[in-house]
C-alpha cells in the first residue's frame, strides 16, 4: 500500500509535537529525503500514525529502511546507502542497501554456513550473501497502514551440502502508545518516539532438519547512522565478561570497547571494523545505543526464552557449531580488502538453533524504539532501562 507523499506530509505537519532542541538536521538525514528516494518503487510501504513513520521496501527483502518520530522533517533513524540505490547497480559479496532492520539467516561462518561455498576459505573475497536475503523481492500479502505482512518461499544450501526448503512470513507492525508503554515500562511524556515490531516465522517445508548437518536461524540486523558521539550500550550478566566474543574480525581495541559493571560500551563511529557477540549465558535480552549529537536513544528488545543453543557464525570450521551468540553488535570500518560498506553500526538479534521437523516453524520477534528528547529526559529512560547515566558515557 502506497500513500501519496503530499497527503502524508500535510498530516505530519498538522500534528507536529514540540521538538527536542538539537542541531539543525542536514536535509540528507531527514525522513523526507529517504522517502523521496524510495517512494516511487512499487514495493514501498509506508506505515504511519501521526508523526510516527516506518518505511519498508519489499524489493529489499521487506526490510525496514528507516523510521521517524517527527514526520517528514524529522531525523531519519536508519542508515541508507543513497548512492548504491540511486545507481541501480548490484555488486559482489553483499549489496549494502542499508535499512534499520533486515531479515537474514544464520549461520554466517563455519561448516553449516550459507554464506560460503564448500571448500572455500573463510575470507572476505569468498564471502557471499545469498540472493534470497540480498537481492530478491518479498511479495506483500496485505497492509492496512499500521502493519504489513510479507511472504516468501525459497530454497537454500549450506557449506556442507544440506538443502533446505523454507517459507517465511514477516509482519512489520507500528506500535501505538499503549503497546509502547507496556513493552518499555517507562513514561513517554515529553519524548518524540517511534516503535515497531517485526514478527518473523520461518517454516520448514522440506525434509526434517538435523543438527549434525546444520540448521538455519533467524537473524535480524539493523543498520543505524554512526557518529563520533554514538555509543552502543549492551547490558550483560555480571561475571560473564570472559564469555563475550570481541574478536570476530580481530580483537577490538580497549579504547573502543569498555566492559564495566555489567555494561558494554562500544564506540559506534564506523572508523574501525569490529563485532561483539553475546552468548545466552551472558545475555540480557536488551540492547541500546545513544547518539549524543542528535539526542537519540535507540532501544532493541527481542525474544529470548532461555534457549542455550545458537548457531556459531565465526569464520572457521567449528568444534562447537551451536555455541554461538543470541545478540551481536557491529561497527563498520575498512575490511581486509581496504574497502568499507558504509558509515553505519548494527544491532543484531538471533533466534535459537532448532532442528525443525517438516511443517514445524521457528518464530522470532524483535522491537525497535527510537526516543528523541533532551538528554535530561532520555537520561531518565536510560536509568530505568539500563541503570546508567548518559553523562558518564565515554564518547560524547
Amino acid at each position: 500500500m502506497k500513500v501519496h507523499y503530499l497527503l502524508v506530509l500535510a498530516g505530519m505537519m498538522a500534528c507536529q509535537p514540540t521538538k527536542p532542541s538539537h542541531t539543525m538536521i542536514n536535509p540528507e538525514n531527514s525522513f523526507a529525503y529517504d522517502y523521496d528516494l524510495l517512494k516511487n518503487d512499487p514495493t514501498t510501504v509506508l506505515l504511519s500514525q501521526g508523526d510516527q513513520q516506518v518505511l519498508i521496501v519489499g524489493k529489499y527483502q521487506a526490510r525496514v529502511m528507516t523510521s521517524s518520530s517527527q514526520g517528514a522533517a524529522g531525523f531519519s533513524y536508519g542508515w541508507i546507502n543513497h548512492e548504491l540505490i540511486k545507481s541501480g547497480k548490484l555488486g559482489p559479496h553483499m549489496n549494502a542497501f542499508g535499512g534499520e532492520e533486515r531479515f537474514w539467516l544464520g549461520p554466517e561462518g563455519g561448516q553449516f554456513s550459507v554464506y560460503f561455498k564448500k571448500g572455500d576459505p573463510f575470507t572476505f573475497e569468498h564471502w557471499q550473501t545469498p540472493a534470497i536475503i540480498d537481492t530478491e523481492t518479498y511479495p506483500l500479502v496485505k497492509s492496512d497502514g499500521q502493519k504489513a505482512l510479507f511472504h516468501k518461499d525459497f530454497e537454500i544450501e549450506n557449506y556442507s551440502g544440506t538443502h533446505f526448503n523454507v517459507s517465511l512470513d514477516r509482519e512489520i507492525k507500528l506500535l501505538n502508545q499503549e503497546e509502547a508503554s507496556k513493552h518499555l515500562q517507562v513514561p513517554l511524556e515529553g519524548i518524540s518516539w517511534v516503535g515497531y515490531q517485526t514478527d518473523n516465522v520461518l517454516k520448514n517445508t522440506g525434509k526434517d532438519w538435523n543438527k549434525a548437518s546444520g540448521v538455519l536461524s533467524i537473524w535480524l540486523l539493523g543498520m543505524m547512522k554512526a557518529s563520533d558521539q554514538n555509543t552502543i550500550l549492551i547490558p550483560y550478566q555480571k561475571g560473564q565478561e570472559a564469555a563475550i566474543n570481541d574478536a570476530y574480525f580481530g580483537q577490538i581495541p580497549a579504547d573502543r570497547l569498555i566492559k564495566k559493571k555489567g555494561m558494554l560500551y562500544f564506540k559506534a563511529d564506523a572508523n574501525s571494523r569490529g563485532k561483539l557477540g553475546i552468548p545466552p549465558k551472558a545475555l540480557v535480552s536488551l540492547a541500546a545505543s545513544y547518539d549524543a549529537a542528535n539526542h537519540v536513544l535507540t532501544i532493541l528488545q527481542f525474544d529470548y526464552h532461555g534457549d542455550q543453543e545458537y548457531v556459531n557464525s565465526m569464520w572457521e570450521i567449528q568444534e562447537k557449531p551451536y555455541q554461538g551468540d543470541a545478540l551481536n553488535a557491529y561497527n563498520d570500518g575498512k575490511n581486509d580488502t581496504g574497502t568499507q560498506m558504509g558509515k553505519f553500526y548494527e544491532l543484531e538479534s538471533s533466534s535459537p538453533a532448532v532442528a525443525l521437523h517438516h511443517g514445524q516453524s521457528l518464530r522470532h520477534v524483535q522491537r525497535t524504539f527510537h526516543l528523541e528528547a533532551s538528554e535530561e529526559k532520555l537520561n531518565q529512560v536510560c536509568q530505568k532501562l539500563l541503570g546508567i547515566e548518559l553523562k558518564n558515557l565515554p564518547w560524547k
